[in-house]
């Protein structure tokens, strides 16, 4: 009925050989170390994560100007100028050396052309130098799955909303769709560019912020919104329209600029969120670090009975953590540097959300 002692040993040796060999296997893997580079606009980042999630280090460098925007070719120089020392400090910080690295991500768009190059290009000198594979990553999807990671969140509806991009998002069938988007500008290129026509500077977001909580005065501005889409411009030129009238009621229409535009992009998520029936809301990009927004947010939320994430500052802004951890997701995507692959590995600036295939789920 039993087999002898003899077999039972071996059997029960084998057992553990086995689980040692699995541990063993485990381990190893752990230690895949991911370097990440984001440069896809204005921030120049790299970072450096392993396979778990840990986070060595997160560092950046922003191009900022007095007067205007982003000027693409100007923040490219910018990129050049402190590529390496970014990679150095990143290095120092993580106590590791470049021959450490098991991989490199680098965002692939959508983005700006010249500063998507300079990424593009950093990330193949590095990868050649090491002989390591390479990955490019969608900067839109590397907000959601950061997001996802660091708060935990399970099958989120992501309100994505930075400088360029306004988007709410959902896995379905297969891809993370757009169910809903800006029709004209992103909502922090309509509020840095209203701080711009007031004389804040770039960028604007922040100092917009910072008078809004000066004012209780609401002003009646355009309420632009369809479905789950969303309009900017006949707010923004309502706005410069009003300041060049009285120009001080500048913390009065900073104030009423982020009630409207704010309670347009909840409104717009709390759809999704019933259309899709999900119960989970996480917020990405840049303005998702304005407090207002965080507060209307777990406001609808706390209503509809469903939870609000909100991952900390460093991974709501553009940030090459997420860009490192997206790599990891796609390890499976990733060329050597002597493949043909490698060789066509190119920017994507025009890249949709929902044009990515998701094989990682």
């Amino acid at each position: 009925m039993f087999g002898s002692c003899k077999e039972i040993r071996d059997e029960n040796y084998f057992i553990q050989k086995c689980r040692a060999i699995e541990k063993r296997l485990e381990e190893a893997w752990s230690k895949m170390i991911i370097l990440g580079i984001e440069s896809t606009a204005h921030t120049f980042g790299i970072a450096i994560v392993n396979d778990k999630g840990k986070v060595y280090c997160n560092v950046k460098d922003t191009y900022t100007t007095e007067k205007g925007g982003i000027i693409p070719v100007e923040a490219a120089k910018h990129h050049e100028r402190v590529k390496y020392e970014m990679l150095e400090e990143a290095l120092k910080i993580s106590r590791l050396e470049l021959k450490d690295i098991d991989l490199i991500s680098v965002s692939q768009g959508p983005g700006l052309s010249p500063c998507l190059l300079q990424g593009m290009h950093f990330a193949k000198e590095l990868a050649k130098k090491i002989d390591k594979k390479i990955v490019g990553v969608n900067h839109c999807i590397a907000h959601l799955e950061i997001g996802i990671l660091m708060t935990k969140a399970r099958d989120p509806v992501l309100l994505y909303c930075s400088g360029a991009n306004t988007q709410i998002i959902a896995y379905a069938a297969g891809k993370y769709r757009i169910f809903g988007e800006t029709l004209d500008v992103g909502i922090g290129n309509f509020i840095d560019t209203f701080a711009r026509h007031t004389g804040l500077g770039f960028p604007g977001g922040p100092k917009i912020a910072e008078l809004a909580a000066k004012s209780k005065n609401y002003i009646e501005l355009p309420y632009s919104i369809k479905g789950m889409d969303v309009a900017f411009s006949g707010m923004l030129t309502n706005l410069e329209q009003k300041y060049d009238r009285n120009n001080s009621l500048l913390s009065d229409l900073a104030f009423s600029l982020q009630e409207t535009a704010f309670a347009m992009l909840i409104e717009a998520a709390e759809r999704a969120m019933a259309h899709l029936k999900k119960k989970e809301l996480l917020l990405g990009g840049g303005v998702a670090c304005n407090m207002r927004l965080q507060e209307m947010a777990r406001i609808m939320c706390k209503e509809r009975e469903a939870k609000m994430f909100c991952p900390e500052a460093q991974f709501l802004v553009d940030n090459a953590a997420m860009i490192a951890w997206q790599g990891f997701l796609q390890k499976k995507d990733a060329v050597k540097p002597h493949t043909d692959e490698f060789a066509n590995l190119d920017i994507k600036p025009y890249q949709r959300t929902d044009d990515v295939e998701v094989t990682w789920r």
